[in-house]
């Protein structure tokens, strides 16, 4: 977490840079977040390790699961465009339904992440319909484009 961390600081040079077309973007903005998730990070995961070890189940799938739900967490704080922001979400999810039934052994452990896993299915449902709905009336899924395109429509204040 703490190269991540260095990386990520001494790679910005505060202006925004654009990339995938549009749908990844790197500001300001985006690196402060970066920044505190990294700090985050590092502290859950120096403060599981003894809940973990307590519970038995201090394994190394913990932390793969955890980077993922990171990487998931970085790939929405730059996203540009409503598809990578989905990607991103369902990615730090999919770690999340994992990280829920850790506990192997735990019957209720395994109850919570299929209640967890068919919520975020419902969920995911839903916010893909919201989308196919902002693609249909601006005919994009670029946040930008669809800024511009209700600023041009008359609305005063569309991302307030």
């Amino acid at each position: 977490m703490v190269v991540a961390l260095v990386l990520t600081l001494s790679l910005a040079d505060g202006s925004v840079q654009v990339s995938f077309g549009g749908s990844f973007i790197a500001d300001p903005l985006s690196v402060m977040l970066k920044s505190a998730i990294y700090i985050f990070a590092l502290f859950v995961f120096l403060y599981s390790r003894p809940y973990l070890k307590e519970r038995n189940l201090y394994r190394g799938e913990y932390f793969v699961l955890g980077l993922f739900g990171i990487l998931g967490m970085m790939v929405m704080v730059s996203a540009g465009s409503f598809v990578t922001l989905y990607l991103g979400l369902e990615l730090m999810s999919l770690a999340l339904y994992a990280m829920v039934a850790f506990n192997r052994d735990s019957s209720a452990a395994s109850e919570a992440a299929m209640k967890y896993f068919v919520l975020g299915a419902i969920a995911s449902g839903m916010l893909l319909y919201g989308m196919s709905m902002l693609y249909g009336v601006t005919g994009t899924l670029e946040m930008f484009e669809i800024n511009n395109q209700l600023l041009r429509a008359g609305v005063a204040h569309p991302l307030p």
